[in-house]
């Protein structure tokens, strides 16, 4: 059995990590011995902020209804009364120049929806997470793209932009993702501005944990080699 809580500490220590990573779980029934979520939050991504600050927890999909990006991406069914918001939503987008119809189609999306959506942080996760999200400064992200890459559990997408959630279907079918974020997505998580996403497929993330020991340290040998070729060889 995985020990999440010695994961997400190594994964910590390794990439010097300010916020703790969100395990996220797609489930096909609600699960026992998690807290179901009480409340309302604007967006999906809302979820986020929430586990990243020590919550676990789960949603169903009415929890999902305030944000019909995200509800697209999760493959929530809005109810009727509320179809409209997805349209109203894109249109918005599409007059100010933001999303072009067009792109709409190519934006990953889950194949089907789920009955529940539980999230925590990654050392609490109370079951395997199907992803697990990191927030990261780009100097990390660096290393734990070259973990994935080591580990063969990198995707060939290019590095994401709007929406954020849709990484989350993104790394799951095709493997770790990043992504720069949007810009709703650093309103209801509070990402910094130095900081971006990087989301790994959860049944990849021991791999990815091993890769990472070897490239932390190939990186620091590199960094000493770099900068005494800097030191000896720049004459500017």
């Amino acid at each position: 059995m995985v020990n999440w809580g010695e994961l997400e500490k190594r994964f910590t220590e390794r990439l010097g990590l300010g916020r703790r990573p969100v395990a996220v779980t797609f489930l096909d029934t609600e699960p026992a011995g998690i807290p179901k979520f009480s409340g309302t939050e604007p967006a999906g991504c809302s979820f986020w902020r929430l586990a990243a600050n020590g919550r676990a927890f789960y949603t169903v999909p009415a929890d999902h209804f305030n944000c019909a990006v995200g509800a697209y991406t999760h493959n929530v069914q809005l109810p009727p009364d509320r179809v409209q918001e997805t349209e109203t939503m894109l249109g918005m987008m599409f007059n100010l120049g933001y999303v072009a119809p067009e792109e709409v189609p190519g934006i990953p999306r889950l194949p089907k929806e789920p009955a529940a959506i539980a999230f925590a942080p990654l050392g609490d996760a109370p079951m395997p997470p199907s992803v697990v999200i990191f927030a990261l400064k780009s100097s990390a992200s660096m290393l734990l793209n070259e973990a994935a890459i080591r580990a063969g559990a990198n995707s060939s997408l290019p590095l994401l932009g709007r929406p954020s959630c849709m990484a989350l279907p993104a790394a799951l079918a095709h493997g770790t993702v990043s992504t720069l974020g949007c810009i709703g997505n650093r309103v209801y998580t509070g990402l910094g501005a130095d900081e971006m996403y990087v989301v790994v497929p959860g049944a990849k993330l021991e791999a990815v944990s091993n890769a990472l020991g070897i490239i932390a340290t190939a990186n620091t040998t590199l960094e000493e080699f770099a900068r005494g070729r800097q030191a000896s060889l720049s004459t500017m």
